[in-house]
């Protein structure tokens, strides 16, 4: 539990070799957006999540808690999800002293493809030099938050 930091990016291409990264396969469900609290699996380890506001309102750090959850809550949590469950595949790229979290997202969202990086600090955050294959920051657009994509009507 603490503060997350994190900048979020579109991409231009997809990197060399990204079939060679480690992975995770994560599916999440919202319970509420305003604050949001999701339920997560990952592989085979199940969550909740709790993510605050951050001290300056910005998109760019929150407070974020996490609570381990068995399969069995898990799967009940994310029946009771509150719009649209979000699937996706998260590629770990090392990129300087960072990992950059790619994530390909499956229906109803194939074709988005969003990368994620997180920071100590914001200052770190901040003066983080983004590789070339990286597009426009998003951090601050909601429409490329999950939490927002939970509530996108089809």
């Amino acid at each position: 539990m603490g503060m997350e930091i994190e900048r979020k990016f579109t991409i231009k291409h997809l990197p060399d070799n990204v079939e060679s990264y480690g992975f995770h396969i994560i599916e999440q469900a919202y319970l509420t957006t305003e604050p949001v609290i999701r339920v997560r699996r990952e592989d085979d380890r199940y969550y909740m999540t709790y993510k605050g506001v951050g001290g300056d309102n910005t998109s760019l750090a929150h407070e974020e808690y996490n609570l381990a959850l068995t399969e069995e809550s898990y799967r009940t949590l994310s029946s009771k999800a509150d719009g649209n469950v979000i699937r996706k595949k998260r590629i770990l790229i090392p990129y300087m002293d960072h990992t950059i979290e790619l994530d390909i997202f499956d229906e109803p969202f194939k074709g988005l493809i969003i990368a994620e990086v997180e920071f100590a600090t914001e200052d770190k955050a901040n003066d983080f030099t983004p590789p070339e294959w990286f597009a426009e920051d998003v951090t601050d657009r909601k429409e490329y938050r999950n939490s927002y994509l939970s509530r996108k009507k089809f």
